[in-house]
This record gives structure tokens, C-alpha cells and sequence, in this order.
């Protein structure tokens, strides 16, 4: 073990070394975002240090987080000195802290009208370019059970099964469901198809007394609420 007057002298230490031990002296909240992708990742290259390369990744996200989450393993690629374990360790940090923020929001939301159900749905709906598919699960109370993605398509649509929509119902005990798609086109007139999937649902759900209590068509400056507007 060093001595501890050592650590003192932080302008001795390699560049890339300083994250990690400015964290164990001065604590997390200490470290900017670049020096905590910096210790994600490691090491830099031969000719820049590891916060260097953690301050490009971030200027190619516009210096947000938001949207570096949004970067899969192949974009993170694209910076010199990301290889692809680099840029899995990154991505899987950031789906953490996902999971993290989700979990604390889950536990205490209840919803209580259609714009609870779009904030809740922009972290997984927002700037997204394929239509996908989701069911969140209420208990008797209107509170969040979970969300659930039940399938993923692609710019024109995406099929939505009511038998694996129900079944996710079912298997987590909800006492109803609310039902949300994104239209990457902007637009949120229903489609025919919405209308019909809809009904059906609905009269599914009187069956098995899970009632639909909703069907937001999501888009990235609003939303359509089935029940808000009198189609449900």
C-alpha cells in the first residue's frame, strides 16, 4: 500500500489515472461526466488520455447524457480508442442508471390521467425511428405494476398480439392495462388498424375483467389519448 502523503501529489500521476483516484479523495459528485466515462473505459490512446476521449464521446451527444444513452455499441465505435469492450462497458452503465431512475419512478407512480402515461413512456418512446409497442400493467389501485415492450417494427408499424398482451397481464396480476404506440411519422390520427386493435382489446379485456382503461399514440411533441378523446 502507498504511503498517504502520496496521493496528495495528483499533478505526479498519469492523466488518465486521475479520475479514479480524485473519486476515492473527493467522492463521485466530485467527477465531471467526462472523468466518470473516463473511468469507464480505462485508458485512452497513445497520443490522448482517457478524459480526452471521454470528452468526444460526450461532444458527439451534444454534452447530454440523454442522449449518449441513446448511442448503441456500434455509434460509441466510431470515436478512435472506443473498441467494442469499451463501448459495452458505457452502454451498460447508462442502462443502469436507466433501471435505476425507473425503478424510483415505478414504486411511487400512480396514474392519475393520459399525460402521467406520456411522461412515463418518453424514456423509452422519445426520438425513437421504429414503431414499437408497449402495455403497462396497473394494480387495483392505478398504480405502476410495470411497463412492458410487446413488440418492435419498423417505420410503418408494428404487429401487437392481444394473447401475449394479456398473458404479460396475467402473469404480473394487474387489474388493468393502458395501451401505448409511437407514430415515428409525427402524426397521431389513429389508424384503422389502431381503431379495430383497440375494440378488440377492449371487449378482450371486459372478458377477463382487465379492463383497457386507455390507448396513447405517442409522438415525440404530443400525444392522442383514446380516452380523452371519447374512442374508447
Amino acid at each position: 500500500m502507498s504511503e498517504p502523503g502520496k496521493y496528495l501529489n495528483i499533478l505526479s500521476w498519469a492523466e488518465e489515472d486521475r479520475p479514479r483516484e480524485k473519486l476515492l479523495l473527493k467522492g463521485k459528485a466530485a467527477l465531471s461526466d467526462a472523468e466518470l466515462i473516463a473511468i469507464l473505459i480505462g485508458s485512452g490512446t497513445r497520443s490522448i488520455s482517457a478524459v480526452d476521449v471521454a470528452k468526444i464521446i460526450l461532444s458527439e451527444a451534444d454534452n447530454n447524457l440523454n442522449n449518449l444513452a441513446k448511442f448503441s455499441v456500434k455509434d460509441l465505435k466510431k470515436t478512435k480508442g472506443i473498441g467494442e469492450a469499451k463501448a459495452i462497458s458505457i452502454v451498460s452503465a447508462l442502462e443502469l442508471g436507466r433501471r435505476r431512475k425507473e425503478s424510483e419512478f415505478s414504486q411511487k407512480l400512480k396514474i392519475t390521467c393520459s399525460n402521467d402515461i406520456y411522461q412515463l413512456m418518453k424514456p423509452e418512446l422519445m426520438d425513437l425511428q421504429k414503431e414499437e409497442f408497449w402495455t403497462i400493467l396497473l394494480n387495483r389501485a392505478n398504480y405502476l405494476i410495470k411497463k412492458e415492450q410487446i413488440s418492435s417494427g419498423g417505420i410503418s408499424g408494428t404487429v401487437a398480439d392481444p394473447k401475449i398482451i394479456f398473458k404479460a397481464a396475467l402473469d404480473q396480476y394487474a387489474s388493468s392495462i393502458v395501451l401505448v404506440h409511437n407514430h415515428p411519422s409525427g402524426s397521431l390520427k389513429p389508424s384503422k388498424a389502431d381503431i379495430d386493435l383497440t375494440n378488440k382489446m377492449k371487449t378482450a379485456g371486459k372478458l377477463l375483467e382487465i379492463p383497457v382503461l386507455d390507448h396513447l399514440i405517442f409522438g415525440d411533441e404530443g400525444y392522442l389519448s383514446f380516452a380523452d378523446d371519447g374512442l374508447l
